[in-house]
């Protein structure tokens, strides 16, 4: 049974030593600064180390190249003497330490899809987040039968061995160790190993003492977690075949566990571990932009400072709290469970298409003017008569310069024109009154850029908005290039072309999407949500799902709909081609399969099948007449089994 999350006012020596036992999945998690690492020696147990920004046997890492420390690992490190500190009496007159060998990095990478199949089915498999430790150990160990003994790089934290020296951004301090990896006698996870100083002695201090290295590894009964040794080259292939195998544990911890994991109930803890794989790969690739994986990855480590800071705050309390300790202790309690749940939409693949990946400012709606007069707003730098001759004489009209100053002073009723050029508004994001977009000429002339700092490009929350004549380009916004969250969006002669997810239709909102072409969609060119309405017409809708090929279990094809409660959709004279997937997939629910006689899977083709998916589309409130589907990868229209939360 999983255990309750802490209690925040409990001062816990218990859960403090709880807390010691997972060194292991927070020594690589971060780096920290030199002060933090010293809180997490003093939090934690004292052989947490603080290695290097995480990188690993495919070159990949999560953090941007600025965010790296000047020592990479697959090069002799940098050598350095530390001058002892002004104040300590002690001086520096060792014996100089030899350069530490290169350490074991292999050159194989992974493939989405290889990382799954270790991860999911063959190391976690069917166990809980409260056994992954254990499973991780017990991989590892069944590796180690193979060599027990070999020479490794031993990793740790500065403040572990150096407290009277200025370190400055010493990343670790690494130490040249024997290992005997047969599992020390009564020790608790997370994993240990025998060590002792090799010969000859080296170290990336040139200057460190030996004997300071022998006190402390005395005072840890000569054992080392077995993550803090890293296996130098050279050891033959039984080794090799160790080093990969402990590199494959660090991922786990740097990038697949959280801190929250064994603390709640978790129905299929491999399912959850394979979204967070999808997470990692969509952060390498591109899929989520750099300026959003940057905001997850400040995130993730403010929840870790947090929680840090609570579990300090817990060790300090003695016996019942004091009402202003109880206070903060709450206070800081809350800061980290937000911070937990805004996390959580990252790992959920559909809610991440709508996450909070940038906190957003909710525009209130204005409605109509006091006055009732509707406004035509001119976006042109230079107006001249020529472009208001159409207009009837009575038509109030206001020019701007940009975009967003247009859409700033629009009212409900009001109508934006644009002439050719092209446009940014961050306001295209929160579209909250009744307002129609218009381009003026032809649709490729008046173009509309994403901004890439934002998950939104254009999101309609309006009763009714109108988007006609225009081009949108999504450059490196994670969410759909269109969201329809509220109300009605019709989208009239544009074309959309996409870098994230396509136009997405949410619970209760409807789209009218007629003349239009979409193209370039990571997911369907059309999402629509449980509960959504949707009538497309005279629609180009191709080259969409490709991005996700990786997962072609998941390929959504050009349209796909969700049908709990079922979605309302009508297709008239579309055309839908050269999507990954089907060009109309029908998602169901794994729940529904099990639930439903109907629901056997056969192979493709068989009659069941047929029969089911001619019944699914008479369920459906779908009309599909006259419309062309040709050249999708899996054909024109079919069922997907997946398994998802309904909102």
């Amino acid at each position: 049974m999983a255990t309750c999350a802490p209690d925040p006012l409990f001062p816990l020596e218990d859960f403090h030593d709880e807390t010691a036992q997972k060194a292991s999945k927070e020594h690589f998690k971060i780096p920290v600064s030199s002060e933090m690492a010293h809180e997490k020696a003093q939090s934690h147990d004292s052989t947490i180390t603080n290695s290097e920004v995480p990188s690993y046997d495919d070159g990949s890492t999560l953090f941007s190249a600025a965010d790296a420390p000047q020592i990479v690992r697959n090069k002799v490190p940098m050598r350095r003497k530390l001058a002892p500190n002004p104040d300590s009496e002690e001086p520096f007159d060792a014996k100089e330490a030899q350069v530490l060998p290169q350490i074991f990095i292999s050159n194989k990478t992974y493939t989405y899809d290889e990382r799954v199949a270790l991860f999911c089915d063959h190391i976690i498999g069917q166990c809980s987040a409260e056994d992954a430790d254990e499973a991780i150990s017990f991989y590892i160990i069944e590796k180690l039968a193979s060599k027990r003994y070999w020479t490794a790089v031993w990793k740790t934290s500065p403040e572990v061995l150096l407290v009277n020296c200025d370190i400055g951004d010493l990343p670790f301090v690494g130490v040249l160790v024997d290992v005997n990896c047969t599992p020390c006698e009564g020790k608790s996870l997370p994993l240990r190993v025998s060590v002792s100083v090799a010969e000859p002695y080296s170290s990336n201090i040139a200057n460190l003492p030996r004997e300071l290295v022998e006190d402390v590894l005395r005072e840890h009964d000569y054992s080392v977690p077995i993550l803090d040794v890293y296996p130098i080259q050279g050891m033959g292939a039984d080794v090799d075949n160790i080093a990969e195998y402990l590199e494959h544990a660090r991922f786990f911890y740097d990038f697949l566990w959280r801190d929250w994991d064994d603390e709640e109930e978790c129905d299929e803890y491999a399912g959850l571990i394979e979204k967070r794989i999808q997470l990692y790969y969509d952060i390498q690739d591109g899929t989520i932009p750099g300026p959003i994986s940057e905001r997850y990855r400040k995130t993730l480590e403010e929840y870790r400072s947090k929680r840090l800071d609570l579990t300090k705050f817990q060790t300090k309390i003695r016996g019942e709290a004091l009402p202003g300790e109880a206070v903060e202790c709450w206070k800081k309690y809350y800061e980290m469970s937000m911070l937990c749940g805004l996390l959580k939409f990252w790992e959920d693949l559909r809610l991440r298409s709508h996450g909070p990946f940038y906190p957003r400012i909710y525009k209130r709606r204005k409605g109509q003017r006091t006055s009732g007069r509707i406004v035509t707003h001119i976006v042109a730098q230079i107006m001249t008569t020529d472009m208001i001759k159409n207009f009837s004489a009575d038509t109030l009209i206001q020019q701007h310069d940009s975009l967003s100053a247009a859409l700033d002073s629009c009212f409900s009723g009001d109508t934006v024109v644009v002439f050719p050029g092209e446009y940014h508004a961050v306001a295209l994001a929160s579209l909250t009154d009744d307002i129609t977009i218009k381009g003026e000429g032809e649709r490729k002339e008046v173009l509309f850029y994403s901004d890439p700092s934002h998950d939104n490009f254009v999101a309609s929350k309006a009763s009714k908005v109108m988007l006609m004549n225009l081009t949108l380009v999504q450059h490196g916004t994670c969410d759909g290039i269109v969201v329809v969250e509220s109300g009605q969006l019709t989208l009239d002669n544009c074309v959309l072309k996409c870098q994230g997810t396509g136009v997405c239709v949410l619970t209760g909102a409807s789209l009218v999407m007629k003349n239009c072409e979409i193209s370039g969609a990571k997911g369907a060119g059309v999402e629509l949500y449980p509960g959504s309405i949707a009538e497309l017409h005279r629609n180009e809708i191709h080259h969409c799902s490709n991005q996700l090929a990786k997962d072609s279990k998941g390929s959504q094809g050009g349209i796909n709909l969700k049908v709990l409660p079922q979605p309302q959709l009508k297709l008239t004279d579309n055309h839908i081609h050269d999507n990954h997937g089907y060009g109309v997939t029908i998602l169901v629910p794994d729940n529904l399969y099990k639930a439903s006689e109907d629901l056997e899977q056969t192979a493709s083709g068989d009659k069941n099948e047929t029969d089911y998916l001619s019944k699914a589309l008479q369920k459906l409130s779908l009309e599909i007449t006259t419309n062309k589907l040709e050249s999708n990868t899996k054909g024109d229209i079919g069922l997907l089994r997946k398994m998802w939360v309904n909102s």
